[in-house]
């Protein structure tokens, strides 16, 4: 099986958690409508391990700021871009999209697509 991953490293003022899980679980629920395999939303916990890049320091999060990973499975990169093209489409998002109404800076997101390359 092919699959693809978009993944993302947010920064996400503690604050805002109830308001971003709120979202992200709406969210999830038009992706998952629109084909994706899995979508997943995961809170940081131990994030900082001696001798290693902190997730924290990855991520660029400041004083009262903690990191949420994230991750949505497609079969493909190809169903990634028809899935994604829906989900900009699909007015809900673009509802909970508008100016000032997310509840982290789009900008300090870290995101990519990934092939797979072991999967087991």
């Amino acid at each position: 099986m092919e699959r693809y991953v978009d993944g993302f490293v947010i920064p996400l003022p503690k604050n805002k958690l109830d308001e971003y899980k709120r979202i992200a679980e709406r969210a999830g629920a038009i992706w998952k409508e629109h084909g994706a395999l899995e979508y997943w939303e995961c809170l940081g916990d131990d994030l900082d391990i001696k001798d290693m890049v902190s997730f924290r320091k990855a991520a660029g999060t400041n004083e009262g700021e903690t990191v949420v990973f994230s991750w949505i499975v497609y079969e493909s990169r190809e169903h990634r871009d028809k899935v994604n093209a829906a989900v900009m489409a699909d007015p809900r998002i673009g509802e909970m999209m508008k100016e000032g109404a997310e509840p982290i800076d789009c900008k300090r997101m870290v995101y990519g697509g990934f092939k797979k390359l072991v999967q087991m």
